[in-house]
């Protein structure tokens, strides 16, 4: 009888979290198939929640991951390593609200005051705060910051005020205890988009800058990069092979060059609103194997 192990029993089983992105569908429904590696879905509702543990605890060997928390764990020496990987991208405009029952509200008038985010270290955040201050001259120091949640790397220290227990974003936007909200888009009657033409601002937006928001790329841990940089490739292709079955329109697209620009301006954002101690060069936000992976 033959003793050599089947593809199957060779396979290494790696934890993985990755959330339902029309650009992972054909992986976690089994269409694509590794003889390499064998991924072991984590459910996670919504995603993000499984990032804290990836954060603090090491839980997985692959995961999604918002950039800012990846650029914040990083620059805490966190073992976890970047993929070229986007799962998520968007335009950021549509997510900040205020109550116009108080009276209008522009982007240029949030000095002094007092907003609302889940955590102020969030991506659709950062994002929202760098535009706002690049963008549209608000001072950020200014505003009067109410948060919800805590970082997801324990060691960044929040300066922020946290919510009363049992207070919710949008009730105390509706209630008048918030001015504006970053980072949710609801329809509520009475509550406005702070842009009030978003995707004119989105356009004018991206005409300047050539750059599309980055939300979640993916990570894996250093040790898997370290010790199998097969693994670490391989799951680089199975990625890419499932953002390619998409539907049209429905996956992120990014080149290099693109990415680069990306992950530039949103590490130069991070930096500025003192989420880390210095930018880092995008060239740092990988290591010597996912570093050519293309």
């Amino acid at each position: 009888m033959s003793m050599i192990p089947s593809p199957i029993e060779m396979a290494m089983r790696l934890r993985t979290l990755l959330g339902n992105h029309a650009c992972t569908s054909a992986l976690k429904d089994g269409s694509i198939k590794s003889d390499l590696v064998t991924l072991d879905f984590a459910e996670y509702s919504p995603t993000n929640k499984g990032f804290k543990p990836m954060v603090r605890e090491g839980a997985f060997d692959v995961s999604e991951m918002a950039i800012v928390t990846y650029l914040m764990a990083k620059s805490f020496g966190k073992p976890m390593v970047l993929l070229p990987s986007v799962v998520m991208a968007r335009f950021q405009h549509a997510y900040a609200l205020y109550n116009a029952k108080q009276g209008t509200l522009k982007p240029a008038d949030l000095n002094g005051k007092r907003v609302g985010i889940r955590s102020f270290t969030t991506t659709t955040g950062a994002w929202l705060r760098g535009i706002l201050a690049n963008d549209y001259g608000v001072d950020l120091d200014s505003i009067d910051w109410m948060t919800f949640e805590d970082a997801h790397v324990a060691e960044f220290r929040d300066a922020t005020k946290r919510a009363p227990a049992g207070k919710r974003i949008i009730q105390m936007l509706i209630d008048g205890e918030l001015d504006a909200v970053l980072g949710e888009k609801v329809e509520h009657p009475g509550l406005k988009p702070l842009f009030a033409d978003a995707a004119a601002e989105e356009r004018s937006w991206f005409a300047k800058h050539g750059v599309v928001p980055i939300n979640h790329m993916v990570v894996v841990s250093e040790n898997l990069s370290n010790n199998h940089p097969e693994a670490v490739r391989e799951v680089f292709r199975l990625l890419r092979e499932s953002a390619a079955l998409a539907p049209p329109g429905t996956a992120p697209k990014f080149n290099t060059d693109e990415m680069s620009r990306s992950l530039e301006l949103i590490t130069q954002y991070t930096a500025q609103q003192g989420l880390i101690p210095r930018a880092f060069a995008v060239d740092e936000l990988f290591d010597d194997v996912t570093r050519t992976l293309r």
